[in-house]
């Protein structure tokens, strides 16, 4: 479990196919504090670490062909900057929100707007699984939790301050970025009752 809220970003410098999975080589700072089977969230999914280089500070996770259909791992390259966090601690506080680590889709990015002195980043995502946001709902993008400003169908938006540009991706988004998206735990287990109530009759859609 993870709370959006990002450590560090790292760098791809290697990709691996083996059969139908990829083996990402990434580096990151604090590489030599990890530990083999220790769960990493990448762009928001979590993953696997396999293996440790602790003097080169790099580590390899493994995606299998599922995670690579589900994600934005399809687009990395290397070179590509992500997002990491380690998982939460429960001796601490808990800042952002519940973020699972388990990717819904992506969302593509439309555009991205400067809004003197902060910026307004707007996404468009496939509404054929009935995922839906709220007006100043949670929703973790590429593994940051934000809120969302601007709520339509298969659309929102998100405003993110210098820090947050700064220290995750964002800064590298532009129309045409795939990113991961993950929506509130909470509402998708709201809307997974509604579901059910309604194929029982007990609601109706009208």
């Amino acid at each position: 479990m993870f709370t959006g809220i990002v450590e560090k970003t790292g760098k791809v410098v290697k990709i691996e196919k083996e059969n139908t999975n990829f083996h990402f080589t990434l580096e990151v700072d604090f590489a030599d504090e990890l530990s083999i089977d220790q769960s990493l969230a990448h762009d928001g999914c979590c993953l696997t670490i396999v293996k440790i280089d602790r003097e080169k500070k790099q580590y390899v996770v493994t995606a299998m062909d599922e995670t690579m259909l589900k994600t934005n791992l399809r687009t990395w390259k290397e070179g590509y900057e992500v997002n990491l966090e380690r998982s939460m601690r429960m001796d601490g506080r808990f800042d952002g929100h519940i973020v699972q680590g388990h990717v819904d889709q992506t969302a593509v990015c439309e555009k991205v707007v400067d809004d003197n002195g902060s910026w307004r980043y707007y996404f468009s995502y496939d509404t054929e699984k009935n995922h839906f946001t709220v007006p100043k709902g949670s929703i973790s993008v590429n593994g940051v939790s934000l809120t969302v400003v601007d709520s339509e169908k298969g659309h929102f938006s998100v405003a993110i301050i210098p820090y947050t540009h700064k220290v995750t991706n964002f800064h590298n988004f532009e129309p045409g970025t795939v990113v991961n998206i993950e929506f509130d735990v909470f509402g998708k287990y709201v809307q997974r009752l509604l579901e059910e109530y309604m194929a029982a009759g007990v609601l109706s859609s009208k």
